[in-house]
């Protein structure tokens, strides 16, 4: 890549703020402009549900990178900037002031935006999601003794701020209108372990529910749901997932379909674009489907790897999706796609209940974990898995073989 090329970033998230690192670690000494949609430096996004609304840290205290950063590597950060247009012809885009940028080479790392809910009352003060700083901080005011906290979806999210809540003295219900936790996220034996912890705790769940309004007077005091219950409440936490922002693609012809379309090299279907992150759909080898994902190391391995792509290699992405959520004293950890396996093994320990996903010609295709120590085994499973490794049942559920010594007798 000549280096007179100029790189632009849409969206300063984990996996834009990746990439224009890794354009310089790579070597790359041209221009490079990220362009952020908030007034903030590019700042880590687990904190936000936990440390922050516990107040274990500060916004500041969230930075991927220090203060200097951007300006030691010459990186142009744009902030509370947004895109409003792609001119693929003339290979630029135009923000929302009028200016016009050119690129040599386009990463679009959009992000998702929180799913909303359509009812009456949904514009009510006292109405919160949790994606930015800004909510977290908004949050972090409200959660004290003596408040009552209602959380709309039995997710992560949802989750992790009622853990948070309820550590603050708040009382708090969990709304989900499906019959268990984590529905798509957990298989039902690890869902259970939590929501039995959460229940401890002094968290309560209403399953099966349906909101048809929230109300108040001037601002949210009470969910009413479907079968007549009313909950009362100071603070409506709206955890429902999220839809990737794909407008700006879309509008410039790329193809989106559950996300922006790209190839296993992360470009879209224009060769000088390229997506990383929540917004991007890929095909993932191990699964033989195509996927989007939304998790932190997707992001941060998307960003390293499609900087690289920018630049003129040619790396295929493979990796294995993991993902964690720490809860209480507990680590939720998940390798690689459950929902696509045939078979189920389950490992107990003193410490943990390990549950490792078979395919139907037996090869490890996931494994997911909770307790107070499983990272550690979750991590050998994910290098199992990204070597399609055959393990026997009977291995795989037995405490007393050592996961380790499997991994060095598949790489033997």
């Amino acid at each position: 890549m000549a280096s007179d090329a100029h790189m632009v970033i849409v969206g300063a998230g984990l996996a834009g703020a990746r990439a224009s690192a890794e354009l310089r670690a790579a070597g790359f000494d041209g221009p490079i402009t990220l362009i952020a949609g908030e007034p903030h430096a590019p700042y880590d996004r687990p904190p936000l549900s936990k440390a922050i609304l516990m107040k274990g840290k500060s916004p500041d205290d969230c930075a991927l990178f220090g203060d200097t950063f951007f300006a030691d590597q010459a990186i142009d950060l744009k902030f509370a900037a947004n895109v409003v247009e792609i001119d693929r012809a003339g290979r630029a885009v135009l923000l929302d002031d009028g200016d016009r940028i050119g690129y040599s080479r386009l990463l679009l790392a959009t992000g998702a935006s929180p799913r909303t809910l359509n009812l009456a009352g949904w514009a009510l003060p006292g109405i919160v999601t949790l994606r930015t700083v800004d909510d977290a901080r908004d949050l972090a005011t409200r959660l004290h003794r003596g408040q009552r906290v209602a959380i709309v979806g039995g997710g992560f999210i949802g989750l992790e701020v009622a853990a948070s809540a309820v550590a603050a003295g708040c009382s708090v219900t969990v709304i989900e209108t499906g019959e268990r936790l984590l529905m798509r996220a957990v298989p039902q034996e690890i869902a259970a372990r939590i929501e039995a912890r959460h229940r401890n705790a002094g968290v309560q769940f209403r399953f099966g529910s349906q909101l048809v309004a929230i109300a108040g007077a001037s601002a949210a005091e009470e969910v009413r749901l479907a079968d007549g219950e009313v909950i009362h409440c100071d603070t409506v936490v709206v955890g429902i997932g999220a839809v990737p922002r794909t407008a700006l693609a879309q509008a410039a012809g790329l193809e989106v379909a559950d996300g922006i379309v790209v190839d296993d090299r992360l470009r879209t279907s224009d060769p000088d674009i390229f997506a990383a992150g929540d917004v991007c759909s890929f095909p993932h080898p191990l699964y033989g489907r195509r996927v989007r994902l939304e998790c932190w190391k997707n992001a941060d391995d998307q960003g390293r790897i499609v900087a690289r792509n920018m630049l003129g290699e040619d790396l295929r992405y493979r990796e294995v999706p993991w993902f964690w959520s720490d809860q209480y004293e507990l680590s939720i950890q998940i390798a690689g796609l459950p929902a696509f396996a045939s078979q189920v093994v389950v490992r107990e320990t003193s410490d943990a209940l390990l549950l490792f996903h078979l395919s139907a010609d037996g090869s490890l295709i996931a494994a997911s974990g909770v307790g107070r120590a499983v990272g550690r085994d979750i991590r050998i499973a994910q290098m199992l898995i990204g070597r399609n490794a055959r393990i026997s049942a009977e291995e795989l559920a037995d405490p007393s073989v050592k996961l380790k010594s499997l991994l060095v007798a598949e790489t033997a």
